[in-house]
């Protein structure tokens, strides 16, 4: 697997997940930390025409660095769940296809420490290339959990205790409303499209977000890092929705 920026490839390196550098000659002072760091884990740097970069990310923009890199270790649905550090947070993509979307979403699970993020295998972004410049290298620390039925994981997110919130513009409960200091999942889906109907249905609860202007909806990514801080923000104050 393919990644490339300064920051992901700084993070898989911390990570223990690279398999090999390369650096565009001649190396960018920013780059000289990846070469750095790189030389002292023993993982070898390969000195490469910027044109050779170019082609391999197709046009990604790279800032001079890329990395091969092991793939990533599969998690169960379960294993989020349980390996959570107090009440479960995770996130659930359904049908999020655009990888700079992806990228921003996993850059907020980890800032707010959540446990995982659960996406389908087919009709989803991969964590390579541009989701994981987007990311800012936090594709090499959050925990995923690739299923085959978005709404059978939503079910096994149930049967575990957690209870699931589906984001939907039509929803006529806010999200800050729900109480996140349980454990919880929330729910998103493709832009434009939303939530398919099936996954819709298997949530405990939908939660909108509020727009007083214009435009009828958020970004994907942005209704999640919105969301997602207002879970953090009950967790840490105590700050637990009105009833």
């Amino acid at each position: 697997m393919l990644i490339y920026g300064v920051n992901p490839v700084l993070e898989s390196l911390r990570a223990g997940r690279v398999r090999v550098v390369r650096v565009a000659t001649p190396v960018r002072e920013r780059v000289r930390e990846v070469r750095d760091l790189a030389s002292s884990l023993g993982v070898p740097v390969e000195p490469v025409p910027a044109l050779e970069l170019d082609r391999a990310t197709r046009g990604g923009v790279h800032q001079g660095v890329a990395a091969e890199v092991h793939e990533a270790r599969e998690f169960s649905v379960g294993e989020l769940v349980a390996g959570a550090a107090g009440a479960p947070l995770i996130v659930v993509l359904d049908g999020i296809e655009d990888p700079h979307n992806l990228g921003a979403i996993l850059r907020t699970v980890d800032a707010v420490g959540a446990g995982g993020l659960v996406r389908q295998t087919r009709h989803a972004a991969r964590l390579d290339g541009a989701a994981a410049k987007a990311s800012a290298g936090a594709v090499a620390h959050v925990k995923v959990a690739n299923v085959v039925n978005i709404a059978r994981a939503i079910g096994e997110l149930k049967d575990a205790g957690v209870w699931t919130v589906g984001l939907d513009a039509d929803a006529p409960e806010s999200y800050d409303q729900i109480d996140f200091t349980v454990p919880s999942a929330v729910v998103l889906g493709a832009e434009g499209q939303g939530l398919r109907r099936l996954v819709r249905e298997s949530c405990d609860r939908l939660a909108s977000i509020p727009m007083r202007g214009h435009v009828a909806s958020l970004n994907v990514s942005v209704a999640a890092a919105v969301v997602l801080f207002e879970a953090l923000r009950q967790r840490t104050s105590g700050g637990r929705p009105p009833r």
